[in-house]
């Protein structure tokens, strides 16, 4: 159960311009969407990971999930968080409801998630969605 198997678990429920909110330095699942052809890109309030992000080919943008530029997420389709912290997962529910956009979280595996994400499994992968 690699993580990028949570790429493909994406691509067959997105079908159009995707965004990973949170990314840090962890940039595997969205260079799998990318590698498969999906409109991805990534966002984090740290701005070096934003740079790293861009030498890897990635298109990013520096934004603060409790205050969001909502001008960035213009025409996305779904919304993804790999193992957010804690105080970033309600933000990002916000997000998701805000834009009327489906969210999917791969959380860490011992995290609480608010009772209005569905839990699913993918090939061992525990993911939290609310379509």
């Amino acid at each position: 159960m690699p993580i990028e198997d949570f790429a493909y678990y994406l691509k067959e429920r997105s079908g159009g311009r995707i965004a990973e909110i949170g990314v840090g330095f962890n940039f595997k699942v969205a260079l799998k969407l990318k590698e498969l052809g999906l409109d991805v890109f990534v966002v984090d309030w740290n701005k070096k990971a934003i740079v790293k992000a861009r030498e890897l080919g990635l298109e990013a943008y520096v934004d603060d999930v409790f205050k969001p530029n909502l001008r960035i997420y213009r025409g996305i389709k779904a919304i993804y968080a790999i193992r957010p912290t804690p105080e970033i997962i309600k933000p990002i529910l916000t997000l998701s409801k805000k834009l009327g956009v489906p969210l999917y979280i791969l959380p860490f595996s011992l995290d609480e998630m608010p009772r209005e994400l569905r839990l699913e499994n993918y090939k061992g992968l525990a993911i939290y969605k609310n379509e």
